[in-house]
């Protein structure tokens, strides 16, 4: 039986922060949209392919970094992601055409697979003990979410005192850095509780034949779609939806005096909130039954876009959906990552966990390159957001009938 383990260990510690840079900079990327597109005249749909893009790269490498990491170790898959990351950012500081940037968006995307959830939640994951492994993934994932709190505001006033290009370098260096946070993860202290030994194919062939699996797979595919429309789109659609910030308002007082600056507020207190839901719900997930947890999440949700779209905007409106979001933002990821790992076991989690979320991926590129393509077409995001409440209630659905029981338990009486 395995030893409880510390919850604050070097590997934590380590391992958020990278997490917390990366999702900073990456929760950052929709500040873009408005200075790049004004600066080369471009349709909104361009930028956005690039970050679809990203998104969806993201989504790919993923399984790939989490098999590097089980086989040459994690120290050397994380570090290669960050280099990626550091050499998207520096060469697109200085593209010029929406092809370049799509393509560099396309490293910058393999650069976040390695210094993302995939990765980082195994090596978290494999370095404590089953009873804490719901809470440290939760507090691992907050910690991508106080990313999300620091980095658009902190990009939005780099942005109002120099040049984009400019802006991208500067996070270039930021991510380059987190390499001296590799010094905290041990390999030789990531293996608590892998469980029996299992080659790699068969563990993928197991989990493919599993309809559970394939409920996980498709039931995330809205949580992507979902969280890249509101990262890629929702300050600009802010900037231009919202009522102006009457003179005497509250928010003013915080610095917020533009809708623009309102919209990154906005993603950054969805970031704050998310700190709450993710370690909440990591929390949860160790009492009670995670499918029951995340259909509630996606119906939460649901009826929190319905409110929104169907309400006139307001600054009111606009922090109470992104409080209600923000609660509700990540906190399916200790819980998907929780039941791969508690369903499949701890040896190929980050491999597993990988191609779950490539779903979430493909909906990221989807909600992303819709938004950009619907709002050319239409001068407006009002279909998106009712697409993005079908699929979320699709995913409070599908939920349902996973089965949480561990695979090879199911197998053992199967046979008997």
């Amino acid at each position: 039986m395995a030893t409880k383990s510390p919850v604050f260990t070097p590997i934590l510690i380590g391992g958020s922060i990278i997490l917390m840079i990366s999702f900073a900079i990456r929760s950052s990327f929709g500040l873009f949209q408005i200075p790049i597109a004004d600066e080369f005249l471009w349709p909104r749909a361009e930028f956005s392919m690039a970050i679809a893009i990203q998104n969806l790269a993201w989504g790919i490498a993923t399984p790939f970094f989490g098999a590097l990491a089980e086989k040459f170790g994690d120290r050397k898959a994380i570090s290669f992601g960050i280099v990626l990351y550091t050499v998207g950012l520096l060469i697109s500081s200085n593209a010029v055409t929406p092809e370049a940037h799509q393509f560099l968006n396309l490293i910058i995307g393999c650069g976040i697979a390695g210094t993302g959830f995939g990765p980082i939640l195994a090596v978290v994951g494999r370095s404590t003990s089953p009873e804490r492994r719901s809470l440290v993934l939760g507090i691992t994932t907050a910690a991508g979410s106080a990313g999300q709190v620091i980095g658009p505001p902190f990009t939005s006033a780099l942005l109002n005192s120099m040049s984009w290009s400019t802006v991208m370098m500067v996070l270039a260096i930021i991510v380059f850095a987190t390499l001296l946070c590799l010094l905290a993860i041990h390999p030789n202290k990531t293996n608590i509780d892998t469980g029996p030994k299992e080659k790699l194919g068969d563990a993928l062939v197991n989990a493919a034949k599993d309809p559970t699996f394939s409920m996980l797979f498709l039931g995330f595919f809205s949580c992507g779609f979902q969280l890249g429309f509101i990262t890629a789109h929702f300050p600009a659609f802010i900037t231009e939806a919202c009522a102006t910030i009457p003179p005497n308002s509250l928010i003013r007082s915080l610095g917020i005096n533009t809708t623009s600056s309102l919209g990154a507020f906005s993603i950054a207190v969805i970031g704050l909130f998310n700190i709450i839901g993710a370690i909440t719900a990591g929390y949860l997930g160790k009492n009670f039954t995670k499918k029951y947890l995340l259909s509630l999440i996606y119906t939460g949700r649901t009826l929190a876009s319905i409110f929104f779209i169907m309400t006139p905007m307001t600054v009111e409106t606009v922090i109470l959906f992104s409080i209600a979001m923000g609660g509700l933002w990540l906190a399916t990821v200790p819980l998907t990552s929780g039941v791969i790992g508690y369903i499949y076991g701890m040896q190929y989690m980050g491999t597993l966990y990988g191609i779950v979320f490539l779903s979430h991926q493909i909906g990221s590129f989807v909600g992303i390159w819709l938004g950009g393509s619907l709002y050319d077409m239409f001068g407006n995001y009002n279909l998106v957001w009712w697409v993005g409440i079908g699929v979320g209630a699709f995913s409070a659905i599908i939920h349902l009938p996973v089965n949480e029981k561990p695979l090879s338990e199911r197998t053992s009486v199967a046979t008997t």
